[in-house]
């Protein structure tokens, strides 16, 4: 006979929670490896415009963080030729120039203390929506970790590689992990590269659902309190964990040369 069957959905939660925290955990990939394998599952989701957009993520000391070479599409980026920049972007490790763009990335480390890594692409979907000047929407499940999570920029401050623009679009991120901007395309934060890889993947997602709906009638909004409750149980670090293993096993069997060696996922 079922031993759960009338247990309550809290402690059907917690359960799977304690479980989740027993069976998953950090990979023993390092941070560049890690960048690397981002760069091209966020290629084959649609994060594929040519050479716009920057990923970056701190680096061993503080004031500095790893990011790509101009000039190298997402699909290109391999744990080795990724450079070591420190805020005024003067490469300190690697071959080759950083995008001048990635200056906002350093206004943004310095604001928030709790971002250790930096995804900023212009994929089609949501680049898209970011020409209607009307902010994300979150209203299905599979999305619902930016949920009250993804703020808005309407204002386009033109090209962001000016300390201006690092100004405005930390200030317009403030507590939130994600942000469209308008006319321009998505920036997303993480506390890791998995938690950052993770919602790159669902903001172009999002961004695609939300024009297939909008296509079709109006978007019925969720209900807050549920659409609070499966947000933060979307978001946790073994949730973010599980799926990048996920999606970076999908890339290296279509990618397996932006990893040096074996890994084990």
């Amino acid at each position: 006979m079922a031993d759960t069957l009338k247990e309550t959905k809290d402690v059907l939660v917690d359960r799977a929670a304690r479980q989740m925290r027993e069976h998953f955990g950090d990979s023993r990939l390092t941070t560049r490896q890690k960048l690397a394998l981002t760069c091209r599952i966020a290629y084959d989701g649609g994060h594929d415009s040519g050479l716009a957009g920057q990923i970056s993520a701190r680096g061993p000391r503080p004031g500095t963080y790893y990011t790509q070479r101009l000039g190298l599409g997402f699909d290109e980026i391999t744990e080795d030729n990724l450079l070591l920049v420190d805020e005024d972007l003067r490469v300190l490790a690697g071959e080759g120039m950083p995008n001048p763009a990635n200056r906002f990335h350093s206004w943004i480390y310095r604001a928030r203390e709790d971002v250790n890594c930096i995804i900023h692409t212009h994929p089609l979907h949501v680049a898209a929506l970011s020409m209607l000047e009307v902010p994300l929407q979150i209203s299905q499940m599979d999305t619902t970790p930016l949920y009250d999570d993804c703020a808005f920029l309407k204002d386009w401050p033109g090209v962001p590689v000016g300390n201006e623009e690092g100004e405005i679009i930390s200030a317009a991120l403030g507590d939130k992990r994600a942000i469209l901007l308008a006319h321009h395309g998505q920036l997303v934060t993480g506390a890791t590269v998995e938690e950052a890889c993770n919602l790159a993947v669902l903001i172009e997602r999002a961004a695609r659902l939300q024009l297939l709906a909008m296509s079709a009638g109006t978007i019925k909004p969720l209900p807050p309190t549920l659409a609070q409750e499966a947000h933060d149980w979307t978001s946790s670090e073994r949730r973010s964990q599980a799926n990048f293993a996920y999606y970076a096993r999908k890339a290296l069997r279509r990618h397996p040369d932006c990893i040096t060696g074996e890994v084990d996922l």
